[in-house]
């Protein structure tokens, strides 16, 4: 008995949440429409209860905010509505650009968080600032880290507001059909934030400790609704889409022009569940990815942007660890190589997901998509399914079961046997006490590939924790030598990696400096195969000082070792000499980071390194700047120059990208973006330049123009132009 109450006394903090809801608000029913003109100049709103008193987040954590700020809620049978006021010392407002789903920091807005299960693990946002540009984001995983928050989530609400002296006023209303919710449910746990850059001041209407994310979903309060919410009536979303394409290839001489025509459908299953229908899909105006200067062994993860994969992604992609042994990583489907190894796109023909919530403690998710073939560069066609069940535990916690399969169905000559299918499957327990102080994953997984029989699985264990002035971390994990996921991001198998932390924050009472940390982060990896050798070690330790005024720097120091195993070129050159394998090497390298105060019109980074790399020298500086002519105009211009000393026969190279880029809104429907990206690593200078038009809600006209070029010759590459018309229609 008494062991039972000690076990009960321990767990504790994982069965509560971490305060006391005694700042609930009231929301009242009511019958009568509301015009959202951005005034609140209804009577109504004058008997709608307020929530207040916001406590400050930054600089301090420990008072209340110094500028007010007044929400009040209503709500009838198909809308929830808000009325904001928010109180500045000034109108001297900080708002870089018109464009709706704006990134929150170092600007003025307010954003509103509702966890619509109380489960304080996902949740949605919805958010404006004083021009009534709006945003709106999913949040998944308790909101304990910036992989959880997707802003490619898009839905259909309203919002005006309205700039008074020394104040502006937000209107809105949400549409009850944009949230997903239980039938009879009478409380949501809500918190809103706000970045005030007159006052330097970001508050929140939950207490949130500074140490943790502002958007963590442990640190809530509740909205209690007069009467039970009724059944979730999501409408049937329609969303078809014609693209024109007109390209041509300027080292095969060949031109084409062609159309494709598809689209998407979203439809509610029950209170809790959506399903995503899509055929012959078309990502062509997916924003570009960044140019990257890669100097590893190995490949470089890169985050999803398509929306027909974002919403309840966390039931599909959160399983293992990112950096090692991630079973499911949505960007392989709809890539692939070609008979130069070459990465290329892979017709998407159709597919569906259906995911959310079964019930209070169970999550759901079913994802199946087919992938054309392509017989010219010897590509299969593909069916992809991902099944996963998550139970909740405790208060915040959970624990997630997966099956991957990916099989081509039909026989080609090409393909050998051993590329047949491949099946992953496992179990997850992720970790998230009420304070979330403590958090982790422990997973098991376990590949089946044709002809594979042995060292095929793959395992982690991960706990953290995190307080005020002591952080720390015990991670490890193991990837098997024959481990393998066709639809995931596994970096390197045959590995066992220990990656443990400790990191020390101060906290000055006085003066410009908010913090100092310092953070120690030792990261070492045995091959099971070389008799546990150990091929990898990095010892990083950095200090980092975060001033009131926003500005940063930081120092890093990296002592490493690495055994190759096999041979190197860092430079990437043609017939360049390559470092050869079963050699050890000891290196320490520097870097310094500054950041400045982004609040103001002009901002910049700027980040030296130098040390050794390998068997020679790596001096390298990068950084960006940015000119912001608000609201309308950006400027940026990011730089990287690497320059690797190699001691002869090796090769040694400068490494160079720059890319500028010129974002305009107009207004707040039609935007225009250019990026240019020069990398002579790549030979190639790239140009992507896109105008959007949103013509009605989430329905778009783009022009996007795409030009490529050698840097050698500046002579053409590849140049294509798109015409892309989508349409948002609620049925």
């Amino acid at each position: 008995m008494n062991k039972n109450i000690l076990f009960l006394f321990f767990l504790s903090p994982f069965f509560i949440f971490s305060q006391n809801s005694d700042k609930s608000i009231l929301v009242k029913l009511i019958d009568k429409p509301i015009i959202i003109n951005g005034k609140l100049d209804e009577a109504v709103w004058e008997t709608a209860n307020a929530a207040e008193n916001f406590q400050q987040y930054f600089p301090s954590d420990s008072i209340l905010a110094k500028q007010k700020t007044q929400i009040k809620m209503l709500y009838d049978n198909t809308t929830l509505f808000l009325g904001v006021t928010v109180f500045t010392s000034g109108n001297d407002y900080v708002i870089p650009s018109l464009q709706r789903d704006f990134r929150a920091g170092n600007n003025d807005n307010i954003s509103f968080i509702f966890d619509t299960f109380n489960d304080g693990t996902n949740a949605f946002l919805f958010g404006t600032n004083p021009l009534g540009v709006r945003r709106e984001a999913l949040i998944s995983n308790g909101g304990s880290d910036l992989a959880g928050f997707t802003t490619s989530w898009d839905v259909k609400w309203r919002g005006e507001t309205f700039i008074g002296d020394g104040f502006y006023i937000a209107e809105i209303a949400i549409p009850l059909t944009s949230f997903k919710f239980k039938e009879g449910e009478t409380k949501w746990r809500f918190n809103s934030y706000r970045f005030d850059m007159q006052e330097n001041e970001t508050s929140t209407f939950a207490k949130i400790p500074q140490n943790q994310l502002v958007f963590n979903l442990a640190f809530m309060e509740d909205m209690i609704f007069e009467k039970p919410l009724g059944k979730s009536r999501t409408p049937i979303a329609i969303i078809p889409y014609i693209n024109g394409i007109s390209d041509r290839n300027y080292i095969t001489q060949n031109s084409r022009s062609q159309y494709k025509v598809g689209g998407d459908a979203k439809l509610a299953i029950g209170n809790g569940m959506n399903l995503d229908l899509t055929l012959n899909p078309d990502f062509s105006n997916v924003a570009i990815d960044n140019v990257v200067t890669n100097l590893t062994r190995f490949e470089i993860f890169l985050p999803e942007r398509r929306q027909f994969f974002v919403d309840n992604n966390d039931l599909f992609g959160n399983f293992g660890n990112s950096r090692d042994s991630n079973p499911f990583f949505s960007r392989r489907i709809g890539l692939a190589k070609n008979l130069d190894g070459e990465t290329i796109e892979n017709r998407i023909v159709a597919g569906m997901r259906l995911s959310g919530k079964l019930s209070e403690d169970w999550r759901l998710g079913l994802l199946n998509i087919q992938t054309d073939e392509d017989l010219e560069n010897e590509i299969a066609s593909n069916n992809n399914t991902v099944f996963s069940l998550q139970k909740k535990l405790f208060t915040r916690s959970n624990i997630s079961m997966f099956f991957i399969n990916r099989e081509s169905l039909k026989k080609y000559d090409f393909l050998e046997s051993s590329e047949k299918y491949n099946r992953v499957f496992g179990v997850d327990y992720n970790l998230a006490s009420a304070d979330n102080k403590w958090v982790g994953k422990f997973f098991l997984h376990q590949s089946i590939s044709p002809e594979v029989k042995d060292l095929d699985g793959a395992g982690g264990a991960e706990l953290f924790y995190n307080s005020r002035y002591l952080n720390f971390g015990l991670r490890g994990n193991y990837v098997g030598e024959n481990f393998r996921s066709d639809l995931g991001f596994v970096r390197r198998t045959d590995i066992i990696a220990a990656r443990p932390f400790v990191e020390l924050v101060f906290w000055p009472k006085k003066g410009k400096v908010n913090n100092h940390n310092l953070r120690l982060n030792p990261n070492a990896i045995w091959r099971p195969s070389l008799n546990l050798q150990n091929t990898d070690f990095t010892m990083s330790s950095s200090w980092t000082t975060r001033y009131i005024n926003q500005s940063q720097w930081s120092l890093n120091m990296f002592n490493r070792y690495t055994y190759l195993t096999d041979s190197f070129d860092p430079s990437n050159s043609e017939g360049a000499v390559a470092l050869p394998a079963d050699i050890g090497y000891h290196y320490t390298s520097f870097e310094l980071r500054y950041q400045s105060d982004r609040r103001k019109a002009f901002s910049y980074t700027f980040e030296p390194g130098f040390g050794q790399f390998y068997n020679g020298q790596r001096n390298v500086i990068q950084g960006s700047l940015n000119l912001r002519i608000q609201p309308k105009v950006v400027l940026g211009f990011q730089y990287e120059y690497n320059q690797l000393r190699m001691p002869k026969p090796y090769t040694d190279s400068n490494i160079v990208i720059l890319s500028p880029n010129v974002e305009i809104t107009f207004n707040k429907s039609v935007f225009w973006t250019t990026l240019i990206q020069y990398s002579d690593r790549n030979d190639n200078v790239g140009i992507n330049s896109r105008l959007q038009w949103r013509f009605a809600t989430l329905s778009d006209l783009f022009v996007v123009y795409n030009d490529n070029y050698f840097v050698e010759q500046f002579a053409p590459k590849f140049r294509s132009l798109n015409l892309k018309f989508t349409y948002w229609l609620n049925i």
